[in-house]
């Protein structure tokens, strides 16, 4: 029983920082800097994704081309 209590008193003892967090790998900036990179994510700017989306684009033309729409009655 003691045995169990010693691993289980350290196995506690690796959770006791958990409840503080490192602020230090932040970085401050503007508001004006923010609002611009807030911006940006409203956009794809990733090359292959927009690759990716015009060969789409292709695609749904050239199967637009071949449907045929007729009055069903």
């Amino acid at each position: 029983m003691s045995d169990e209590f010693d691993t289980t008193q350290e196995h506690d003892k690796t959770y006791e920082n958990e409840h503080e967090r490192d602020y230090s790998p932040m970085v401050q900036i503007s508001l004006k800097e923010y609002d611009q990179l807030k911006e940006k994510t409203r956009y794809i700017t990733d090359k292959s994704l927009i690759e990716y989306i015009d060969k789409i684009e292709f695609f749904v033309k050239e199967l637009r081309k071949h449907i045929v729409r007729t009055d069903i009655k």
